[in-house]
């Protein structure tokens, strides 16, 4: 098992999530942002900065939290928007040595049709595309189709041969259950065993259920209703051998317009505070953890 994370949360540019991750012990990067823009699309000056900085310092990119079918793209989108990105995609990952993309299934569809028929066609084409270039695609259940539920996640793993899975143990507290009657938030522990036998790859926040009329609140890894602990032991104790990748949310969360800009020192503080934070439940069940 590895650590690694979402360095963009501890700052905007590549200097600075490199130094987060030396700081906190770690190899390697999850990387999304630099410099406000997905690594798929900055420019290629930028790209080419990035990679130099990261081969000196010897910090690797494990995976790309790519924006491919994610929470703000539709599944009536031009599905030519899709491609492109992974068609960008792919020389980047490969120039890095990233094995894993996240990407998701589009965000869910107002009203009870969902289409679901058009999203798995979509993400058959993008995981093939993938697979055909050594690149893993892993869904996180996030705000798509495959995060409504733990039915919805295996529903797609049916219907889109060879993908993999994410799980994230802080979103499903704050999102409703589209599986069950009434309006009941879903249940981190029922999703996470219901799918547990399918999962590459962990991601690590842990949040509360909204109060009414108000967001999400993320808290430290352990401290929500996530599961958080309870999930790292069951892991361990089935031998999960890949990557746990932090994602605090507590400074900057990335579907929040609001959020995104507002970074200082405080994200750095907060970031590297809450990689210590799962470093010392990780040391309290004696599961150490090793270079990517």
């Amino acid at each position: 098992m590895y650590l690694t994370g979402f360095a963009d949360e501890a700052g905007r540019d590549i200097d600075t999530q490199i130094k987060a991750t030396l700081e906190l012990g770690w190899n390697a990067i999850e990387s999304r942002n630099v410099n406000g823009r997905n690594l798929h699309d900055v420019d290629d000056a930028t790209f080419e900065e990035v990679c130099a900085k990261l081969k000196a310092s010897g910090v690797r990119i494990n995976c790309f939290g790519s924006a491919i079918a994610n929470w703000a793209k539709d599944v009536d989108d031009d599905f030519a928007i899709t491609l492109g990105e992974v068609e960008r995609a792919i020389p980047r990952m490969q120039r890095l040595g990233a094995k894993l993309i996240r990407i998701m299934s589009y965000r869910r569809c107002a009203g009870d049709e969902q289409k679901p028929q058009e999203r798995f066609r979509r993400l058959r084409e993008v995981t093939s595309r993938f697979l055909a270039a050594g690149i893993q695609p892993v869904h996180e259940n996030c705000m798509n189709y495959g995060g409504m539920s733990w039915r919805h996640t295996l529903e797609l793993l049916e219907n889109v041969p060879g993908i993999q899975l994410i799980y994230d143990t802080g979103n499903s507290p704050f999102m409703k259950d589209f599986s069950k009657p009434g309006d009941v938030w879903q249940d981190g522990w029922e999703f996470y065993s219901q799918i547990r036998q399918h999962i590459a790859y962990v991601h690590i926040k842990d949040s509360l259920n909204p109060l009414p009329g108000e967001k999400e609140r993320y808290t430290m890894p352990g401290e929500g209703q996530g599961y958080v602990k309870e999930i790292l032991r069951d892991l361990q104790a089935r031998g999960y051998d890949g990557g746990i990748s932090i994602e605090p949310h507590l400074a900057a969360v990335f579907h929040d317009p609001a959020a995104v800009g507002t970074q200082s020192d405080k994200s750095y503080q907060l970031y590297v505070e809450y990689g210590r934070r799962l470093t010392s439940l990780l040391q309290a069940q004696n599961w150490q953890h090793k270079a990517y």
